[in-house]
């Protein structure tokens, strides 16, 4: 069997770190490491949106398949370098600070250097922003890296399938955003996405 290349995942202090975790349980699910770097408002957030800290969380996940964590201000760990090969990043939630830092280069930190390795390397970056309203400036940011081929996948619920809990919501949308990013196995999922009237 082929090993697969990492997903690295990027988690930020925006709302939405349910979601984070699924996405972290599906890739492994699917057999893909995963690298995980947080900045300290994601951790902050993680913690209070989960009530587990996310060191606690990676662990468990380190015991059942391959995830590797790094400090956000670690600029010597792999992903830093394109020299690491990758199946890209997915930023999930994305906050409109480190949207505003991938757009422009920054790279202030490991997650933003990160971003900025997998577009230099043609690499896929899948974004989950969590901002509403929306001002001009983040629709500009939106804009110039939708120009660069970056995939935006805002977590907007599929209203149609009448979800019960915010949990079956996300549930929803994680092969929705998999198969965005470009994992074939999320493909091939039955699609939540597509009402019975519809398929």
């Amino acid at each position: 069997m082929s090993v697969r290349p990492p997903v690295i995942v990027g988690i930020t202090g925006a709302s939405g770190h349910l979601l984070a975790r699924l996405i972290v349980d599906q890739l492994q699910d699917y057999g893909y490491p995963v690298i995980l770097v947080a900045t300290p408002a994601g951790q902050r957030v993680w913690r209070e949106e989960l009530d587990v800290d996310l060191a606690v969380s990676a662990a468990a996940w380190r015991d059942r398949g391959m995830v590797t964590t790094y400090p956000v201000g670690d600029i010597g760990a792999p992903i830093a370098s394109g020299g690491l090969n990758t199946a890209g990043m997915i930023v999930v939630p994305c906050s409109m600070g480190t949207l505003s830092g991938i757009a422009t280069g920054a790279s202030g930190n490991l997650l933003e250097r990160a971003a900025d390795v997998t577009l230099k390397e043609y690499r896929v970056l899948t974004l989950i922003p969590r901002e509403t309203p929306l001002h001009a400036i983040h629709l500009e940011n939106l804009l110039k890296l939708s120009r660069m081929g970056v995939r935006i996948v805002p977590p907007i619920p599929a209203f149609y399938l009448k979800p019960h809990t915010v949990e079956e919501s996300m549930r929803q949308l994680v092969p929705r955003i998999l198969s965005v990013h470009g994992i074939p196995e999320a493909r091939d999922e039955p699609s939540a996405y597509v009402p019975a009237s519809l398929a």
